[in-house]
C-alpha cells in the first residue's frame, strides 16, 4: 500500500513526491483498491476478501486526507487573512485599478461621519441638560406647593387697600 506524500520539506519548502508515494489529490482513489470486505467477529472487523484496509479504517484515512488537502490548498489564503495582507492587497488593488479617487472621497466620507457623530454627541449632551433642568423645575414646583402655608383654595382673600 503506497504511503501518502508529504508536500513539504522539514524547512517547509515544497517537496516533490518520490516513487511509491501518492499525492493528496489521488490518495483516496489509490487506497480504495486496497479496501476489503469485512465481517464482524466478536466485535472486531475481519477482512473476508483480498485487501489490507477495512472500510472503517479507510473512512478514517479518507477523512484525514480530505482535511490535509483542505489545509494544503487553503492554508496560504487563511494565513493571509490572519495577518490582513489579503484585505490590504484587495483594497490596494481596488484603489489603484478601479477607484483612483477613492482616497480623496473616503477622506470626505470620514469628515462627514465625524461631523454627524459630533452633532449626535452634542444633541445627546443638550438633551441630558434639558431633561435635568426640566426635572429640577418639576421638583421645585412640587417643593413650593408642599411648603405653602395655606392650600391654594384656603388662602385668605386679598384685602382691599382702603378697608
Amino acid at each position: 500500500m503506497p504511503m501518502l506524500c508529504n508536500p513539504f520539506m522539514p524547512d517547509l519548502s515544497n517537496r516533490t513526491c518520490t516513487r511509491g508515494e501518492v499525492t493528496l489529490d489521488n490518495a483516496t482513489q489509490v487506497w480504495k483498491s486496497f479496501e476489503c470486505q469485512t465481517t464482524t467477529v466478536s466485535g472486531a472487523e475481519i477482512c473476508t476478501t483480498v485487501g489490507r484496509v477495512t472500510p472503517r479504517i479507510y473512512g478514517q484515512m479518507e477523512a484525514g486526507v480530505t482535511v490535509s488537502q483542505g489545509l494544503y490548498r487553503y492554508g496560504p489564503f487563511l494565513i493571509q487573512l490572519q495577518d490582513c495582507t489579503f484585505v490590504r492587497d484587495t483594497f490596494t488593488t481596488i484603489n489603484q485599478n478601479y477607484c483612483p479617487d477613492l482616497q480623496r472621497y473616503s477622506k470626505w466620507v470620514y469628515v462627514g461621519l465625524v461631523m454627524v457623530s459630533s452633532a449626535v454627541m452634542l444633541s445627546l449632551i443638550f438633551w441630558v441638560i434639558y431633561a435635568r433642568e426640566r426635572r429640577h423645575r418639576a421638583y421645585n414646583k412640587q417643593f413650593v406647593a408642599e411648603h405653602q402655608p395655606y392650600p391654594v383654595e384656603d388662602k385668605p382673600a386679598p384685602m382691599a387697600p382702603n378697608a
